[in-house]
């Protein structure tokens, strides 16, 4: 049987490869893997910051609750093809991994180019024919069945065809929404595409302190998403201050959230001293301004705060005086600001800066025991096209190799 896949991504190589390694009839499928950029993986070498973030190491169970897009239709996907699975398929193959923080595994040599190697070899020993700076224009049907593709302008043949070519996110990697148009053509549903793990745009004071803040990166905090005054997501860990707002693993993350709802206001509440209750905060600084009680306030912050943030707090505090001159109630304010230091948000940075796209083929289409379509027999999905996202920490990763190798292995 001739299988034909677009797309050269993780989703795309691992259908590619799981298809060309079934046996039917005592003969292998023959696999020809279409990519229009220059390369395959592209997309794959930055994930990670480039050292490829591979899965989670949580129990597979635990993947569907951090999966906020249409996450019970990957439940078959992941009994096929779990995280065990393919820290397994990369050792085999002789790349070995580490947990760090957060679960999140990595290669052990912190290269995302490792773990395209293992993907390459693998297509090359499955024999799998691979066209790069080819363009699928068109999927060519016959009846209720795909027959082929039109690629470059030539007719290729196919019973089965499998679209995965990504979302709009990075579009500089080949993802642009091609096979939106490709799926939309033959009359599937495609849910508009939003960024999801995307940086958070800023407004008013709030934009002018990130400014004031810009480069800083922040450790060790925890946030709260609040939407019309109800918080609807906490996080712990990492986010950075730029010049349109703020970004970092836990505003990517939170963002998740943000997209799926419609909101007036918008804020995100950063605990900057979590480990403190405000009692054991306001001890802490009681401390500091006795150490420090014939100092101006505005210099007696050094130990309490990064460098880049003390003016922000001075100009929302209004303080002139000296520390021992500080009453209770001010203390209390300056207490009340490092555990709620909130940023206003306006709304989302590009969908070309987001590294996932929400939206895409709608899951109610789609098969999700067998990735093939419900409108087209021998046509299949796998990978970011489809209308599944998840938050940071391998998790979408994870999602590309399931749906490749549920698509490829049917």
């Amino acid at each position: 049987m001739r299988v034909v896949v677009i797309g050269g991504g993780p989703a795309g190589m691992m259908a590619a490869i799981t298809a060309a390694s079934k046996i039917e009839n005592k003969e292998k499928n023959k696999v020809i893997l279409i990519e229009k950029m220059d390369k395959l993986g592209k997309k794959l070498l930055i994930t990670g910051k480039g050292r490829c973030n591979i899965t989670s190491n949580i129990d597979i169970e635990e993947f569907i609750k951090n999966i906020p897009g249409n996450g019970k239709f990957l439940y078959s996907a992941f009994k096929n093809f779990s995280n065990k699975d393919i820290v397994n398929l990369l050792k085999k193959e002789g790349l070995d991994v580490k947990v760090e923080r957060g679960n999140r595994i990595f290669p052990v040599t912190d290269k995302s180019s490792d773990v395209l190697k293992v993907f390459l070899k693998l297509l090359e020993k499955e024999n799998v024919k691979i066209l790069t700076k080819t363009k699928v224009s068109k999927i060519l049907t016959k009846d209720d069945k795909v027959i082929g593709v039109i690629a470059n302008d030539k007719k290729i043949e196919a019973e089965k065809v499998i679209i995965a070519t990504g979302g709009k996110s990075y579009p500089l990697t080949g993802s642009n929404g091609d096979g939106y148009t490709l799926a939309e053509s033959l009359g599937h549903k495609v849910i508009e595409a939003k960024p999801s793990l995307v940086p958070l745009t800023s407004k008013g004071e709030s934009l002018k302190y990130c400014q004031m803040m810009q480069g800083l990166s922040l450790k060790n905090i925890n946030i709260k998403v609040l939407v019309d005054g109800k918080n609807i997501y906490e996080d712990f860990g990492e986010m950075l201050f730029t010049h349109f707002g703020i970004s970092g693993p836990v505003i990517l993350s939170a963002s998740a959230h943000l997209i799926r709802k419609n909101f007036k206001d918008a804020k995100i509440s950063i605990d900057l001293k979590p480990g403190l209750t405000e009692e054991k905060l306001d001890e802490r600084i009681l401390r500091d301004f006795s150490n420090e009680k014939n100092k101006e306030f505005k210099n007696s912050l050094d130990k309490l705060l990064p460098k880049k943030m003390i003016p922000v707090i001075l100009e929302m505090m209004k303080i002139n005086k000296k520390v021992n001159e500080i009453t209770k109630e001010e203390r209390k304010k300056l207490v009340k600001i490092l555990k709620d230091f909130r940023i206003e948000i306006s709304g989302f940075r590009p969908i070309e800066e987001a590294i996932v796209t929400a939206g895409g083929i709608n899951t109610k289409e789609i098969n999700p025991k067998t990735m093939e379509s419900k409108l087209w027999k021998g046509l299949y999905f796998a990978g970011e096209v489809i209308d599944v996202d998840a938050y940071t920490g391998g998790f979408n990763l994870q999602i590309a190799y399931s749906t490749g190798y549920t698509a490829g292995l049917n």
